[in-house]
């Protein structure tokens, strides 16, 4: 019983300890650099799913271990907490001796002072008061004591310097309060992300299901949300002759608190790392994309319009591939509609460029916007209970037989092409789409403070020197009056040397003897 309270006392001083406390800090930014180089499954699944099948075993086995999740793995959980731990255990008994330093006065004048690192001597007509006098005014603002001694000498013990404990304190603290603000931001925070078509596409936080991407904190359940509204007017991108993005911008308008009641819109110009806040919540602006717009006559004469974002594939030429995808109308029989479902999937090119009869992309701007498209008809599986993708369609149909291509061609704006039972499908241009981002987290001003905290902590403990500075005055035979300085400095820090120097020059006099060391 005995050995396992020594083992676990000895576990916990050495996990409290302060260079134990760097080494989790250390392995803490270690562990979160996986979160930063590979793509992480909560921000983009489809990503992750895409890396992990172009590497092979060894991208398997860095998701078995978590590196394709890091933030919720058990091993950046257990830094984490260990990590706060050894801060606590290690900052409230380090304040609590800091707090006794402050209350205690100035050591004892060491009784022979030339032993000390810095030392200076001499003699002066001046009597043992009037040196006490002119060394308490050269010591003003540091932390003194005077005392008698034997055979009538008096001493002054001075320190200055307590503030480097003090910002060091306010770093370590500082740190751990931002441990803990990052904690409560998981827990009662969320963040999901949204495409909304432009030219009045609207988004409002009422519930998950608005969302395309939820990631709610482990307090969230999604019932309970900030209540607000987003209307997406207009978008516009500039590029760069070599088609690099330079700007985006979405003019939109948003309604939040009263405004919902009113029905009042107030209008905001997002941009890029520009968000909109409101309602304690703050929308991004991450990117944007584009709508093909298809026309479908069917041969009843019915006309079904599609509108379905496509999704980007080369983010330099914004050639972009998705599936637009129409039930036939006025058939009410279940097995026929399946039979006679429709999906226009391929490529849109902003800009057209032709390799013969290979449709590319040469900029990204929407100049000469075209699709290749291919027609499949039947049964799509959407009736089978099983998510799908909106931007594709299930190959397993495909492969059984029941969805079939029955076309293929390149159109620009305004062409159309003609199905075998007489339907007809045209091409009438492209539409933005913008992907906006969500993010609630009541601790964000807390992660500001704390940081800004950190920053004026650490420049206090690397500026301010620790330092002590002992004077005493011993009455001599002659009627002089013997000076003795001595200094000792608490940090490994340059510069007291020259400091001290200063120091006991003024306290010393002009024109004694000195002898000095340092």
């Amino acid at each position: 019983m005995r050995a396992a309270i020594a083992f676990l006392r000895n576990t916990w001083r050495g996990l409290t300890s302060m260079r134990t406390a760097l080494t989790l800090l250390f392995l803490l930014a270690l562990g979160a650099m996986p979160g930063a180089m590979l793509p992480q499954r909560p921000l983009n699944a489809q990503k992750t799913a895409d890396y992990i099948a172009q590497n092979g075993w060894w991208a398997e086995y860095l998701d078995d271990l978590g590196f394709f999740d890091v933030y919720a793995s058990t091993w950046f959980s257990a830094i984490y907490v260990l990590l706060f731990a050894s801060l606590v255990g290690c900052l409230l008994p380090r304040t609590w001796e800091y707090y006794k330093q402050m209350r205690a006065k100035p050591v004892l004048t060491p009784r022979n002072l030339a032993r000390l690192p810095h030392h200076a001597e001499g003699e002066s007509t001046a009597t043992t008061e009037d040196v006490m006098a002119a060394a308490r005014k050269r010591l003003r603002g540091w932390r003194l004591v005077e005392r008698e001694e034997a055979d009538g000498a008096r001493s002054v013990s001075a320190e200055r310097g307590f503030l480097r404990e003090t910002g060091n304190l306010v770093f370590h603290f500082a740190l751990l309060g931002l441990l803990v603000s990052f904690a409560v931001g998981k827990i009662v925070g969320y963040e999901g992300q949204v495409i909304v078509q432009t030219q009045g596409g609207q988004f409002c936080n009422s519930g998950v299901y608005n969302y395309d991407t939820f990631r709610p904190g482990l307090q969230v359940d999604g019932t309970d949300l900030s209540q607000f509204c987003v209307k997406i007017n207009d978008f516009s991108a500039s590029y760069l002759e070599n088609g690099q993005a330079e700007q985006f911008s979405a003019n939109v308008q948003y309604q939040s608190g009263e405004d919902l009641v009113t029905g009042t819109w107030r209008d905001y110009l997002l941009q890029v790392n520009h968000p909109l806040r409101t309602a304690g919540d703050r929308v991004y602006l991450l990117g944007h994309g584009y709508t093909p717009l298809f026309t479908v006559t069917f041969p009843n004469g019915e006309v079904r319009e599609g509108a379905i974002q496509w999704r980007p594939v080369d983010q330099v030429t914004f050639a972009s591939e998705g599936a637009t995808k129409f039930d036939p109308p006025g058939v009410t029989d279940a097995e026929q509609r399946r039979k006679s479902q429709l999906a226009i999937t391929g490529l849109l090119a902003p800009t057209a460029f032709y390799h013969g009869e290979i449709l590319t992309s040469s900029f990204p701007e929407p100049r000469d916007p075209a699709v290749a498209i291919d027609v499949y008809r039947g049964d799509l599986g959407t009736d089978t209970g099983r998510g799908q993708s909106i931007f594709s369609i299930s190959q397993e149909q495909v492969e059984s037989g029941k969805l079939a291509k029955v076309a293929r061609q390149n159109l620009g704006v305004g062409e159309e092409l003609t199905l075998d039972d007489g339907t007809r499908i045209r091409f009438d241009g492209v539409r933005d789409w913008v992907s906006i981002q969500i993010s609630h987290d009541p601790s964000q001003v807390y992660v500001l403070v704390f940081s800004i905290l950190i920053i004026l902590g650490l420049m206090v403990s690397l500026s301010v020197k620790r330092r002590r500075v002992w004077v005493r005055a011993t009455p001599g035979q002659d009627g002089r009056t013997v000076i003795e300085v001595g200094g000792l400095a608490r940090t490994d820090q340059a510069g007291y040397g020259g400091e001290f120097t200063d120091l006991s020059r003024d306290l010393l006099g002009p024109g004694p003897s000195e002898r000095r060391k340092s």
